[in-house]
Protein backbone atom coordinates (compact mmCIF):
# COMPACT_ATOMS: atom_id res chain seq x y z
CA UNK A 1 0.00 0.00 0.00
CA UNK A 2 1.30 3.58 -0.95
CA UNK A 3 2.03 6.04 1.60
CA UNK A 4 -0.88 8.11 0.27
CA UNK A 5 -3.31 5.10 0.64
CA UNK A 6 -2.21 4.66 4.46
CA UNK A 7 -2.91 8.13 4.87
CA UNK A 8 -6.60 8.01 3.56
CA UNK A 9 -7.02 4.81 5.38
CA UNK A 10 -6.25 6.34 8.56
CA UNK A 11 -8.55 9.61 7.25
CA UNK A 12 -11.36 7.19 7.07
CA UNK A 13 -10.71 6.32 10.69
CA UNK A 14 -10.39 9.66 11.58
CA UNK A 15 -13.24 10.24 10.34
CA UNK A 16 -15.71 8.31 12.53
CA UNK A 17 -13.68 8.60 15.40
CA UNK A 18 -14.77 10.96 18.33
CA UNK A 19 -12.01 10.34 20.62
CA UNK A 20 -7.77 10.38 19.35
CA UNK A 21 -5.18 10.36 21.25
CA UNK A 22 -0.64 10.66 19.45
CA UNK A 23 2.52 10.06 21.14
CA UNK A 24 5.50 12.21 19.99
CA UNK A 25 8.90 11.62 20.71
CA UNK A 26 12.33 12.80 19.35
CA UNK A 27 12.19 11.82 15.65
CA UNK A 28 9.70 14.72 15.00
CA UNK A 29 11.47 17.53 16.75
CA UNK A 30 14.60 16.07 14.52
CA UNK A 31 12.96 17.04 11.69
CA UNK A 32 12.36 20.65 13.22
CA UNK A 33 16.53 20.16 12.79
CA UNK A 34 16.62 19.18 16.78
CA UNK A 35 18.93 16.29 16.95
CA UNK A 36 18.07 14.54 19.79
CA UNK A 37 21.26 14.30 22.43
CA UNK A 38 21.12 10.60 21.95
CA UNK A 39 23.03 10.69 18.78
CA UNK A 40 23.72 12.62 16.01
CA UNK A 41 26.75 15.77 15.64
CA UNK A 42 26.20 16.48 18.68
CA UNK A 43 26.67 12.90 20.25
CA UNK A 44 29.77 14.29 22.39
CA UNK A 45 29.25 17.54 23.51
CA UNK A 46 32.89 19.09 24.98
CA UNK A 47 34.29 15.61 25.62
CA UNK A 48 30.90 14.65 27.59
CA UNK A 49 28.28 12.29 27.10
CA UNK A 50 25.45 14.12 27.25
CA UNK A 51 23.52 11.19 28.76
CA UNK A 52 25.42 11.37 31.48
CA UNK A 53 24.74 15.40 32.09
CA UNK A 54 20.84 14.97 32.12
CA UNK A 55 20.78 12.73 35.62
CA UNK A 56 20.65 14.66 39.36
CA UNK A 57 23.62 13.13 39.90
CA UNK A 58 25.39 15.35 37.28
CA UNK A 59 23.80 18.40 38.38
CA UNK A 60 24.47 18.15 41.94
CA UNK A 61 28.08 17.35 41.18
CA UNK A 62 28.63 20.06 38.22
CA UNK A 63 25.47 22.25 37.97
CA UNK A 64 27.41 25.04 35.85
CA UNK A 65 28.34 22.57 33.23
CA UNK A 66 24.79 20.96 33.13
CA UNK A 67 23.57 24.34 32.35
CA UNK A 68 26.05 25.44 29.99
CA UNK A 69 24.74 22.64 27.86
CA UNK A 70 20.97 23.23 28.41
CA UNK A 71 21.76 26.85 27.21
CA UNK A 72 23.24 25.98 24.38
CA UNK A 73 20.19 23.85 23.79
CA UNK A 74 18.00 25.85 24.13
CA UNK A 75 19.01 28.08 21.98
CA UNK A 76 19.41 25.27 19.20
CA UNK A 77 15.03 25.29 20.41
CA UNK A 78 14.58 29.42 19.77
CA UNK A 79 15.58 28.86 16.32
CA UNK A 80 13.74 25.55 15.21
CA UNK A 81 10.35 25.89 13.93
CA UNK A 82 7.46 23.55 13.98
CA UNK A 83 7.59 21.16 10.96
CA UNK A 84 4.36 20.25 8.89
CA UNK A 85 4.37 17.07 11.24
CA UNK A 86 3.33 19.01 14.00
CA UNK A 87 1.10 21.57 12.28
CA UNK A 88 -1.12 18.55 10.92
CA UNK A 89 -1.44 17.03 15.03
CA UNK A 90 -2.35 20.80 15.60
CA UNK A 91 -5.42 20.57 12.92
CA UNK A 92 -6.42 17.12 13.77
CA UNK A 93 -6.90 18.82 17.37
CA UNK A 94 -9.64 21.08 15.69
CA UNK A 95 -10.84 18.02 13.86
CA UNK A 96 -11.74 15.77 16.07
CA UNK A 97 -14.01 16.27 18.90
CA UNK A 98 -11.39 14.62 21.34
CA UNK A 99 -8.11 14.77 21.04
CA UNK A 100 -4.81 14.62 23.59
CA UNK A 101 -1.23 15.14 22.77
CA UNK A 102 1.26 12.94 24.51
CA UNK A 103 4.54 14.27 23.99
CA UNK A 104 8.43 13.33 24.97
CA UNK A 105 9.61 16.38 23.34
CA UNK A 106 10.84 18.96 25.65
CA UNK A 107 11.23 21.74 22.92
CA UNK A 108 7.60 23.14 23.03
CA UNK A 109 7.01 23.20 18.92
CA UNK A 110 3.62 21.12 19.25
CA UNK A 111 2.59 23.92 21.55
CA UNK A 112 3.95 26.78 19.04
CA UNK A 113 2.23 24.62 15.91
CA UNK A 114 -1.14 25.35 17.99
CA UNK A 115 -1.69 22.44 19.67
CA UNK A 116 -3.48 23.28 22.79
CA UNK A 117 -4.55 19.71 25.06
CA UNK A 118 -0.82 18.62 25.03
CA UNK A 119 0.80 16.34 28.61
CA UNK A 120 4.51 16.74 28.29
CA UNK A 121 5.40 13.61 29.87
CA UNK A 122 9.08 14.67 30.31
CA UNK A 123 8.77 18.44 31.28
CA UNK A 124 9.49 21.49 29.13
CA UNK A 125 12.81 23.93 28.94
CA UNK A 126 10.66 26.84 28.82
CA UNK A 127 10.55 26.36 32.56
CA UNK A 128 12.91 25.66 35.51
CA UNK A 129 12.30 25.46 39.10
CA UNK A 130 14.17 26.29 42.17
CA UNK A 131 15.19 23.19 44.00
CA UNK A 132 14.78 24.76 47.51
CA UNK A 133 11.15 26.16 47.36
CA UNK A 134 10.16 24.44 43.90
CA UNK A 135 8.81 27.97 42.31
CA UNK A 136 8.72 27.38 38.78
CA UNK A 137 9.89 30.75 36.41
CA UNK A 138 10.62 31.43 32.60
CA UNK A 139 13.83 29.62 32.06
CA UNK A 140 16.68 32.37 32.06
CA UNK A 141 18.84 32.50 28.42
CA UNK A 142 21.50 34.55 29.41
CA UNK A 143 23.15 36.03 33.63
CA UNK A 144 24.69 33.55 35.95
CA UNK A 145 25.39 30.28 35.57
CA UNK A 146 23.69 28.40 37.73
CA UNK A 147 20.85 31.03 37.47
CA UNK A 148 18.87 31.02 41.41
CA UNK A 149 15.52 31.86 42.37
CA UNK A 150 14.63 34.56 44.49
CA UNK A 151 14.77 32.67 47.74
CA UNK A 152 18.65 32.15 46.54
CA UNK A 153 18.05 28.28 46.00
CA UNK A 154 19.54 26.68 42.89
CA UNK A 155 17.27 26.76 39.87
CA UNK A 156 16.93 23.31 37.31
CA UNK A 157 15.30 22.66 33.77
CA UNK A 158 12.17 21.66 34.61
CA UNK A 159 12.45 18.67 32.50
CA UNK A 160 13.04 14.42 33.86
CA UNK A 161 15.94 13.35 33.83
CA UNK A 162 17.49 10.10 34.12
CA UNK A 163 16.10 8.15 37.41
CA UNK A 164 13.46 10.80 37.65
CA UNK A 165 9.84 10.33 38.40
CA UNK A 166 7.39 11.84 35.72
CA UNK A 167 5.79 15.31 36.29
CA UNK A 168 2.66 14.21 38.88
CA UNK A 169 -0.07 13.31 37.22
CA UNK A 170 1.02 13.17 33.79
CA UNK A 171 1.02 9.39 32.90
CA UNK A 172 -2.07 9.31 34.52
CA UNK A 173 -3.67 11.29 32.06
CA UNK A 174 -2.47 10.21 29.33
CA UNK A 175 -3.39 6.67 30.32
CA UNK A 176 -6.62 7.90 30.67
CA UNK A 177 -6.49 9.50 27.54
CA UNK A 178 -5.50 6.66 25.38
CA UNK A 179 -7.90 4.15 27.07
CA UNK A 180 -10.61 6.49 26.03
CA UNK A 181 -9.49 6.55 22.46
CA UNK A 182 -10.67 4.77 18.87
CA UNK A 183 -7.72 5.83 16.72
CA UNK A 184 -4.16 5.69 18.95
CA UNK A 185 -0.90 7.79 16.70
CA UNK A 186 2.52 7.02 17.95
CA UNK A 187 4.51 9.39 15.82
CA UNK A 188 8.55 10.07 15.45
CA UNK A 189 9.79 7.79 18.50
CA UNK A 190 12.12 5.48 19.68
CA UNK A 191 9.51 3.09 21.51
CA UNK A 192 12.35 2.36 24.38
CA UNK A 193 11.38 4.54 27.03
CA UNK A 194 9.09 3.62 29.37
CA UNK A 195 6.46 4.11 30.45
CA UNK A 196 5.34 5.87 27.79
CA UNK A 197 6.22 3.22 25.13
CA UNK A 198 3.66 1.49 27.62
CA UNK A 199 1.03 3.82 26.71
CA UNK A 200 0.76 1.24 22.97
CA UNK A 201 -0.27 -1.51 24.60
CA UNK A 202 -2.89 0.56 26.37
CA UNK A 203 -4.38 1.38 23.48
CA UNK A 204 -4.74 -2.22 22.02
CA UNK A 205 -6.34 -3.33 25.24
CA UNK A 206 -8.48 -0.94 24.61
CA UNK A 207 -9.11 -1.59 20.87
CA UNK A 208 -8.22 1.75 19.49
CA UNK A 209 -6.86 1.16 16.14
CA UNK A 210 -2.74 1.94 16.79
CA UNK A 211 -1.21 3.60 13.46
CA UNK A 212 2.95 4.27 14.16
CA UNK A 213 4.76 6.62 11.52
CA UNK A 214 8.86 6.57 12.00
CA UNK A 215 10.92 6.00 8.73
CA UNK A 216 12.44 3.30 10.92
CA UNK A 217 11.07 -0.17 12.91
CA UNK A 218 10.91 0.12 16.47
CA UNK A 219 10.07 -2.63 18.96
CA UNK A 220 6.39 -1.22 18.56
CA UNK A 221 6.31 -2.19 15.16
CA UNK A 222 4.75 -5.47 15.55
CA UNK A 223 2.28 -4.41 17.86
CA UNK A 224 1.03 -1.96 15.94
CA UNK A 225 -2.48 -1.97 13.39
CA UNK A 226 -0.66 0.07 10.45
CA UNK A 227 2.96 0.72 10.20
CA UNK A 228 3.98 3.29 8.20
CA UNK A 229 7.44 3.76 7.34
CA UNK A 230 7.72 7.75 6.57
CA UNK A 231 8.69 10.87 8.47
CA UNK A 232 5.20 12.45 10.45
CA UNK A 233 6.24 15.44 8.70
CA UNK A 234 5.71 13.61 5.47
CA UNK A 235 2.84 11.17 6.36
CA UNK A 236 0.55 13.53 8.87
CA UNK A 237 -0.48 16.46 6.28
CA UNK A 238 -1.31 13.78 3.98
CA UNK A 239 -3.68 12.34 6.21
CA UNK A 240 -5.01 15.67 7.32
CA UNK A 241 -5.36 16.39 2.94
CA UNK A 242 -7.57 13.39 2.94
CA UNK A 243 -9.98 14.47 5.79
Amino acid sequence: MTISAQAKALADRIRSASRAAALSGAGMSVESGLPTFRSGSRALWRNHDPMTLATPDAFARDPVLVWEWYRERLRAHGSAQPNPGHLALAELERRIATFTLITQNVDGLHLRAGSRDVIELHGDVRTSRCIRCGERVETPLAGEVPPRCACGGLLRPNVVWFGEALPAGAYERAYEAVAQSHVFIVAGTSAIVFPAAGLVEVARAAGAFVVEVNPDETPATSRCDVSVRAPSGEFLPLVVQHL
